[in-house]
């Protein structure tokens, strides 16, 4: 399961979405999957979840999204945003 990490917060600005770690003072700038990615995970989702509902969303397959998206959440995990479970 992937979830956030309470220490970020985050906000629209345009068409991009702005985090920033509480805890480390880092930013950071989603694109509108990304953002809608991290809007997914405000409640625990698994992969499979997520690529499922972006692919019914954006032109998109669950297949073509899964390495994206694990690319993604790995770089999220790594900066302290997210949990990988």
């Amino acid at each position: 399961m992937i979830t956030r990490k309470d220490s970020w917060l985050a906000a629209k600005v345009g068409d991009e979405m702005v985090m920033m770690s509480v805890d480390s003072g880092l930013y950071l700038g989603l694109n509108d999957v990304g953002a809608r990615v991290w809007d997914l995970i405000e409640t625990p989702h698994d992969l499979n979840q997520i690529c499922t509902i972006l692919s019914a969303e954006f032109d998109t397959t669950p297949d073509a999204c899964r390495p994206e998206i694990e690319t993604f959440l790995a770089d999220l995990e790594k900066r302290g945003a997210v949990s990988l479970a």
